[in-house]
């Protein structure tokens, strides 16, 4: 059970307007999901980075360890990456006829809306996650995000790690050519120096960990989930 006194530095209770206008300069990124490379990690795979939420307000918002959420500090640094999910598609029209609904929850149908606004889900979402340990496999900033995608019913059911890194990766818009940059700069420079000093042992090398990466991401969240689930 959760206490209505936790002492939490977060979450939803803001009075901003909800203009959905994008201001890096600020950090503002409302409705979006946004990405930031990793130390280390994205030196050698850059597709694998930091994701987060942004606040209808543009705070963004992340799971950045064991029972820990972070707010208004992306944990890895400024966003590279985001894609602004339209509130026309944050909401999904369920069969009325496949569960049990309140009148009220009728009404939201019929007008096209889910249960959770943009923020009401975030903060169901950061109140399951403040009292989550880490997990790189299975628990982690990807998860939280689909768990937020899951509960507004946005865009398709069925959020997960995998296809989460692949919304950023094929529809993330990048925040400015710099931000590209510092997102491949380190990955190139560890390319070449890679080639010129490991030649085909080094590419060999780097293809094993792609694929032992997408190998665990695959069974943790295909496989080990449904046995937990069990």
């Amino acid at each position: 059970m959760e206490s209505d006194t936790e002492p939490k530095p977060l979450m939803m209770e803001h009075t901003a307007p909800n203009t959905m206008q994008i201001d890096p300069a600020r950090a503002r990124f409302p409705c979006c999901i946004v990405w930031t490379p990793l130390p280390v990690i994205s030196w050698l795979l850059p597709f694998i980075g930091h994701v987060g939420i942004g606040r209808e307000d543009g705070v963004i918002v992340d799971f950045a360890g064991p029972n820990f959420i972070s707010v208004d500090n992306f944990t890895f640094g400024s966003v590279a990456r985001y894609i602004q999910i339209s509130k026309e598609k944050c909401f999904s029209i369920r069969d009325p006829f496949t569960t049990y609904r309140s009148e009220e929850e009728f009404k939201l149908v019929e007008s096209g809306k889910s249960q959770y606004t943009w923020d009401e889900a975030l903060k169901k979402t950061t109140q399951e996650y403040q009292h989550q340990t880490y997990s790189v496999l299975t628990c982690n900033c990807h998860s939280f995000v689909a768990n937020h995608l899951n509960r507004l019913e946005s865009l398709a059911s069925g959020w997960n790690v995998v296809n989460v890194a692949a919304l950023i990766l094929f529809k993330g818009q990048w925040v400015n050519t710099p931000s590209m940059v510092r997102s491949y700069l380190s990955f190139m420079v560890v390319l070449f120096m890679g080639i010129t000093f490991g030649g085909a042992h080094f590419l060999t090398f780097l293809a094993f960990v792609v694929f032992l990466l997408f190998g665990w991401y695959l069974c943790g969240t295909y496989y080990f989930k449904n046995i937990i689930q069990i």
